[in-house]
């Protein structure tokens, strides 16, 4: 059967989008869905109590930049500029989204953060543009820039969001996100110490979040839509406790998609189905995870509420089961969850 786009939408109410975070990270509920049974209405809280000794639960590393600057072209036009991926070996060129009425060309200046930035337009690459900075770029943005939150927060960033659209164990020397691994917001000291305490394992893997994590599909057909490439690296120290656990017959629990796709990314990469031992892995991944998707590594995702028509929904529903998403999301609606970011989460178990 052919899967359409219309397959993966759903009506959302305006006011169960959470556009600010609840005063405590680990306040959200937990909508627990068991494989093939009815949704259970939890607190993010009971989580360990869901979780049992000897699992493995991986989280994202990364670090969000303050990836948005904001300047006008030397027209004097508007401009806002999202700094996508600072090349490698050179801290002064970037990929980026540029936001203006007409799209700068090749030699056009920007300038940028009330004149302390000035960039040059270089050329483009797909549907980015090739800036060059005239300072590096990390310093710039960590002085003049703003975090990137989503653009259905429909705001800008605000200094609550300096901190809480950050993961509590986010490594600083891995500045390179400009999206939240946004499963990992609920967890907090407590939660992380509970863990510990029950004896279930942490590892961690990083993904780099693009801006292509929002990109809608436009494809009727999902199968003719092109996945945007995010760079990911698995250590040998998480491939070799995801083989332990296995081996022991404990659970690897992925927080959210993006250790998802850095997982079974190098699943793929460097194991196989009859000899499944993981190895290090690091590189772009382009991961596209829809319906009938064989998953080689997770076997529970912690995730939050995912936009209609997104891949990320297609990804939730290829490892629960697409009814039993769809069932479990009106069901969230019904009972009045908080979507998306700053929004509540989910416990999936592999259908």
């Amino acid at each position: 059967m052919q899967l359409t786009l219309n397959d993966f939408d759903y009506h959302l109410p305006e006011n169960l989008i959470a556009r600010y975070p609840l005063a405590e990270r680990s306040a959200s509920r937990l909508l627990y869905l068991p494989n093939e049974k009815n949704p259970q209405d939890k607190l993010f809280t009971d989580l360990p109590n869901l979780l049992n000794k000897g699992d493995l639960i991986v989280f994202n590393d990364t670090k969000v930049m303050k990836a948005r600057l904001f300047g006008q072209k030397a027209s004097g036009g508007a401009v806002e500029v999202l700094v996508e991926r600072i090349l490698p070996n050179d801290e002064k060129t970037a990929l980026c989204h540029v936001r203006s009425s007409r799209s700068p060309k090749v030699g056009q200046n920007l300038t940028l953060a009330n004149g302390n930035i000035n960039v040059t337009m270089l050329g483009r690459e797909e549907n980015l543009f090739i800036l060059q900075f005239d300072q590096p770029i990390l310093q710039a943005l960590e002085q003049y820039g703003e975090l990137p939150i989503p653009p259905y927060f429909e705001r800008h960033a605000d200094d609550n969001d300096e901190n809480r659209y950050q993961t509590v164990f986010h490594d600083p020397n891995k500045l390179a996100s400009v999206a939240a691994p946004t499963a990992s917001l609920h967890f907090d000291d407590k939660i992380l110490a509970q863990l510990k305490e029950k004896s279930v394992n942490t590892a961690f893997v990083t993904l780099h979040v693009g801006a292509g994590t929002f990109a809608p599909v436009k494809t009727d057909d999902i199968l003719s839509h092109k996945m945007h490439s995010e760079y990911a690296e698995l250590p040998q120290a998480t491939a070799d406790l995801i083989n332990q656990t296995k081996a022991n017959g404990g659970k690897v629990i992925a927080v959210g998609t993006t250790v998802t796709r850095v997982l079974e990314t190098a699943f793929q990469k460097t194991a196989s189905f009859d000899k499944p031992m993981l190895k290090a892995w690091s590189g772009d991944t382009d991961i596209f995870i829809y319906p009938s998707f064989k998953f080689g590594v997770i076997d529970r995702l912690i995730t939050n509420f995912h936009l209609p028509k997104s891949t990320l929904l297609m990804l939730v529903s290829a490892f629960a089961g697409q009814m039993q998403i769809k069932n479990a999301y009106q069901h969230a609606i019904d009972n009045h969850y908080r979507f998306f970011s700053y929004g509540d989460a989910m416990l999936l178990d592999k259908l």
